[in-house]
């Protein structure tokens, strides 16, 4: 008999958790060679999770007073001349397009097009900071040997946001960040791996100002000592423009990647020559805090899939609720319970006899939070009979009540199932 710590069996337990594998067998998502590798597209039920991690993370940005914008996917190729894009990050930038005698450019990053949102109006100290935030695409020529699943692609959602403020607002600003990502984590149930301050290496790949460099690596390495969290230097992995502090996570297989970051910019306000009115009506030179709190929907989505199995927490399970008539003769009240549902935004779906027997029916609704029996007596009373994903069964309760407390549960964005004492094993 093989060890349970073989290689064989954790390549086994590796590959049932690839969410490559998973998130084609849960129809999440899928690729077609003619839409072109890195390119995949969204199912309805990935499609679901995705806008509700998206609505998640926007409510949570204009909680804490973002404001959100639109911007182009395209720019002029001179735009990323200005932001240095063009000079240090081109290998990774798709070709420029002649249009109309000019030359456009599908952008690989949002903070060019923010710095002219900035720029185009005036400031006074009074507005800083000013938070905008985007959940905008992106693309990146990504070689088709690195290409896979959601976890690298060429056309990226990417969670990204600028805070434009004062120097004695940055740190403030990138601890707020950090902690919105501790907030977000704990609401999708992972945890990061590790924190890293991501600094320059050697190579001509970073902008050369040592003196800008000095002053934004001081004032992140302050913002993490005072956060009081541990972390690891690393070198070679900073923006061509800055540091960055990088929250790391690790897949299945071991292999640990950037799901969320928090950087500080003195180079592009500088490039686009961004300014504010002070205290004593002079220009003064903004700071440019980067973050994003989810990273990429896409990365986002691969993590939550592996580390979840597919059993997502139930705020942002595709379907929350499954609705199991034992006969037919209880087919009127699933079609009561699933209009109540869809009345309090529930995503609740019914499997009717004819799908197979009931136990059948559990076992393929096995990763839904929640399974509503409705027998003979269940019907007669307004009754449902609950079974939660983890195993337990609740003794039969009002439908309504049901439902309220369950959507509690997704309004709070809990991890939890139920935490009643009514509940049984």
């Amino acid at each position: 008999m093989r060890s349970l710590a073989s290689p064989d069996i954790r390549r086994e337990e590796t590959a049932m958790h690839d969410h490559r594998k998973l998130g084609r067998e849960l129809d999440l998502f899928d690729t077609d060679p003619l839409i072109g590798a890195g390119l995949p597209y969204w199912l309805p039920d990935g499609a679901t999770v995705r806008h509700t991690l998206e609505e998640y993370i926007r409510t949570a940005e204009r909680r804490a007073g973002y404001r959100h914008v639109y911007s182009p996917v395209l720019g002029k190729r001179e735009l990323y001349e200005i932001s240095g894009h063009w000079s240090h990050y081109s290998d990774d930038m798709f070709p420029p397009m002649d249009l109309g005698g000019e030359q456009v450019v599908l952008r690989p990053s949002l903070c060019p097009h923010h710095a002219l949102i900035y720029r185009s109006r005036s400031h006074s100290y009074r507005e800083l900071p000013l938070r905008i935030a985007e959940l905008g695409g992106m693309y990146r020529s990504e070689l088709s040997g690195v290409l896979g699943g959601l976890t690298r692609v060429r056309a990226i959602q990417l969670n990204d946001a600028h805070i434009f403020c004062t120097l004695d607002q940055a740190a403030d600003e990138a601890r707020s960040a950090l902690e919105m990502i501790r907030e977000a984590y704990e609401a999708l149930g992972i945890s990061p791996t590790r924190y890293r301050l991501s600094l320059p290496g050697p190579g001509g790949k970073y902008v050369a100002a040592p003196e800008l460099w000095q002053r934004a690596t001081a004032l992140l390495t302050d913002v993490l000592d005072r956060s009081g969290l541990p972390y690891e230097s690393a070198e070679g992995e900073a923006a061509f423009y800055g540091p960055k502090i990088d929250v790391q996570v690790t897949d299945g297989a071991g292999r640990e990647s950037t799901l969320s970051t928090v950087q500080v910019d003195f180079h592009q306000p500088e490039q686009f020559d961004l300014h504010y009115i002070g205290a004593d009506g002079a220009k003064h030179r903004p700071v440019m805090v980067h973050r994003s709190i989810i990273g990429s929907v896409e990365r986002a989505v691969a993590h939550l899939i592996e580390h979840h199995a597919g059993a997502f927490p139930a705020w942002l399970a595709p379907t929350q609720l499954m609705i199991l008539p034992i006969t037919d003769a209880e087919l009127p009240n699933a079609a009561a319970l699933a209009h109540h549902c869809a009345a309090l935004g529930l995503r609740a779906d019914t499997s009717a006899p004819d799908r197979g027997t009931l136990s059948a029916r559990i076992r393929d609704a096995r990763l839904v939070p929640y399974q509503a029996v409705i027998g003979p007596k269940e019907a007669a009373s307004d009754h449902i009979a609950l079974r939660l994903r983890d195993g337990r069964r609740l003794d039969p309760q009002p439908a309504p009540d049901a439902l309220t407390r369950i959507r509690a549960l997704i309004d709070a964005h809990s991890t939890a199932l139920w935490d009643s004492p009514a509940a049984q094993h």
